[in-house]
């Protein structure tokens, strides 16, 4: 029973660096979305820190503000701060729309092209590239472009492939 042993703990560390390794290191600020169903945004950098919020819609476009080992201090589109588990982040980039009313979806990314959709303001989409102040913005499907300035989850003139 005993040989067994070091054989799981080699296999666990194994893993463990493997996961570790996958794991892209990046300088804040950077942005992210929620992955998990239900994450908890905390006081501090700890479970041992009260939770301030949960949220509970996949995919919200978060931005992360500093790190501290697995744990990402974020602020949510309403300017709210706090700390999440980074395994309940992904890389996946979204966006969510702002304003007071709907945003149209356009067939190419210029002012004049044709409507496609409008979405409402809260709307939140995937974003897939991202260039000269137009996104491509896709919500379960349906695909349009919006200016960059009528999204949270992206940087003013930032550029996405």
């Amino acid at each position: 029973m005993r040989k067994g042993l070091p054989v799981a703990a080699a296999l666990a560390l194994t893993l463990t660096v493997a996961s570790a390794e996958a794991q892209t290191e990046r300088k804040p600020p950077y942005w992210a979305s929620i992955s998990a169903s239900k994450a908890a945004m905390r006081t501090g950098p700890g479970r041992n820190y009260p939770m301030t919020w949960i949220f509970q819609r996949r995919d919200l476009p978060i931005k992360v503000v500093e790190t501290y080992p697995n744990w990402r201090k974020v602020q949510d589109p309403d300017g709210a701060t706090g700390w999440m588990l980074q395994r309940l982040l992904s890389d996946e980039r979204t966006a969510l729309i702002t304003g007071t009313e709907a945003r149209p979806l356009h067939e190419a990314p210029q002012e004049g092209s044709r409507i496609r959709y409008r979405a409402e303001p809260g709307v939140v989409g995937h974003l897939s590239k991202c260039a000269r102040g137009w996104c491509l913005f896709d919500v379960g499907g349906r695909q349009g472009y919006v200016r960059q300035d009528q999204l949270w989850g992206v940087e003013p003139g930032e550029t996405l492939d």
